[in-house]
């Protein structure tokens, strides 16, 4: 694949990634361990911050810890938090930002692990990983969800693949492309060279 057409790839992807079907995306999901909650609570920068979820279910902070944020609707998060936010202040002013876990990985040019809020689509989630590096197969990316593998095609600019969602726990594994040349014909010649050269040292 040319540069030319990565280039298009990237600008295409973000061009679908505006038009998110919630229906496909599969609607609202719940937090599970390992993903963060970003709360910025107005004037107390001591409630303010990147939490983690802790295995238990509540966040990894000495009062946030009481509060459990898995298995429920984010609706059900915020009234939570708002609830606990009363016993400091009589009328809470915060904004609180899911951050979900994900993994990149496979022919990506900056395989990782990363915190993404739910909104992210798999084709941005691609391109925050630096993209398909130059043997990565666009059309036939694994998404591994809930212990099933979906085959998304992200080769085309008008693919609905492309503004699929993430949700947590989500990998995202490009393959690599196949070139007959490079991986198999050239491997042969190395091998038969190798053995030539074996050869022709035991008959001096």
């Amino acid at each position: 694949m040319t540069r030319l057409i990565r280039n298009l790839f990237v600008a295409g992807m973000l061009l679908a990634a505006t038009t998110v079907n919630a229906q496909t995306a599969g609607g609202p999901q719940a937090l599970n361990p390992g993903d963060q909650v970003r709360i910025l609570v107005w004037r107390n920068a001591e409630l303010s911050g990147d939490f983690t979820v802790s295995p238990n279910g509540t966040l990894n902070h000495p009062l946030y810890r009481e509060v459990q944020v898995t298995g429920i609707p984010m609706s059900a998060v915020e009234d939570r938090l708002r609830t606990f936010l009363m016993r400091y202040t009589t009328s809470p002013q915060f904004v609180i930002s899911p951050l979900v876990k994900i993994i990149v990985g496979g022919e990506a040019r900056s395989p990782s692990v990363l915190s993404v809020p739910p909104e992210t689509t798999i084709a941005q989630a691609v391109i925050l990983a630096g993209g398909p590096s130059d043997r990565g197969k666009l059309n036939s990316v694994r998404l591994i969800r809930d212990g099933q593998t979906i085959t998304l095609d992200l080769g085309r600019s008008d693919s609905k693949a492309a503004s699929l969602q993430v949700r947590s726990g989500d990998q995202i594994i490009i393959p690599r492309s196949i070139n007959v040349l490079r991986d198999f014909v050239g491997p042969a010649a190395s091998m038969v060279g190798m053995v030539a050269s074996i050869i022709g040292i035991l008959l001096r």
